[in-house]
């Protein structure tokens, strides 16, 4: 089968950066179905791997990557129950796999949803990962319960980004939250406001625009900007009893005594946790997956991909992961094969 790696953690633009090669077409046991992949996407997750996976080293066999992907199950384990061969499935995978760059892919069924149907498979490609991140940080963190948070507010950094699209939806149609996103430029405050957000601040100087609109402070936060540029802000706006979760790990000691005297709570959304560690609820990923399936084919969330690249080729993957590393894409890049 055709695969795109790399051997080294090479800048995006060097000419290895990715390389094409033939790999063996994996076969399935266990719970693993194995996916004929259609069409992928690139979240920041890539390109962060791809920089640190090989830095001091040349590896003997290309590393795979890829975390998103849409395909037709082409055969299945002998533990599996949910699928069958020809369905449609759509998954962000496991981060100790190989990856969804490759013709074929082997992933755990468990982990798997069915593909929304009223979506193209590119559109489908944009949501995995993100919708399980979101998903993930406001219902499995903060444990938000509609009927009894309905009206509480959530202010959500980088809402313009892949993540924050989804959680603005989210949070505001299944959630019931007063949503507040930040964006600094205009296209990104107008996406914003497309998904849903009911306010849209500039997050370089985040107190004094919370207090132009009037929420000085608030239930919840959304970090999926990097916690430590906002850490004293954050820890400020944040309600006494209020929950902030951050997916992005700290490069410095954050000063967890500043949320001490008003029993505010701080967590970690990492997607992977379940697969990597094959946690008891490992299954709870397909029921979610599902669930958003069913509410992007109810019309009750929209797919936000923005830009779609033809064919699986290292040109398209080099290309998809300097948009990444700009920092200033919108929604997501799909790459359709």
């Amino acid at each position: 089968m055709k695969a795109i790696g790399f051997k080294q953690s090479l800048p995006i633009t060097g000419e290895n950066s990715f390389i094409e090669f033939e790999a063996e077409k994996p076969t399935p046991s266990g719970y693993d179905l194995l996916v004929k992949v259609a069409a992928n996407s690139i979240n920041p997750v890539d390109y962060k791997v791809r920089q640190n996976a090989a830095k001091d080293t040349v590896l003997d066999t290309p590393k795979i990557i890829g975390w998103d992907a849409v395909g037709t199950v082409d055969a299945v384990g002998d533990k599996t129950s949910q699928f069958k061969v020809g369905d449609e499935v759509y998954y962000a995978g496991d981060i100790t796999r190989s990856g969804s760059n490759a013709e074929y892919q082997l992933v755990d069924e468990r982990i798997v949803g069915i593909k929304p149907k009223s979506l193209t498979v590119a559109e489908a490609a944009a949501i995995p990962l993100t919708g399980l991140t979101a998903y993930e940080a406001l219902f499995d963190r903060i444990k938000i319960n509609p009927e009894n948070d309905q009206g509480k507010t959530v202010l959500i950094l980088a809402g313009a980004g892949g993540v924050g699209s989804i959680a603005i939806q989210l949070a505001k149609q299944i959630a019931k939250l007063a949503v507040i996103a930040t964006a600094s430029r205009p296209e990104s405050e107008k996406w914003c406001k497309e998904m849903g957000a009911d306010y849209v601040v500039n997050h370089h100087n985040l107190q004094a625009e919370l207090e132009k609109i009037g929420h000085s402070q608030v239930d919840y936060i959304l970090d999926f900007a990097g916690i430590n540029s906002y850490w004293e802000s954050v820890t400020e706006v944040i309600k006494p009893q209020g929950h902030i979760v951050t997916i992005v790990g700290n490069s410095d000691p954050l000063n967890l005594s500043l949320l001490k005297n008003k029993s505010a709570t701080l967590s970690w959304e990492f997607m992977y946790t379940r697969s990597m560690y094959q946690t008891d609820d490992v299954a709870r990923q397909c029921e979610i997956l599902n669930h958003i399936a069913e509410l992007l084919d109810a019309g009750i969330l929209r797919h936000t991909l923005t830009t779609t690249l033809k064919g699986l080729t290292a040109e398209n993957l080099k290309e998809a992961h300097q948009m990444q590393e700009s920092g200033k894409t919108i929604g997501k890049t799909v790459i359709e094969f």
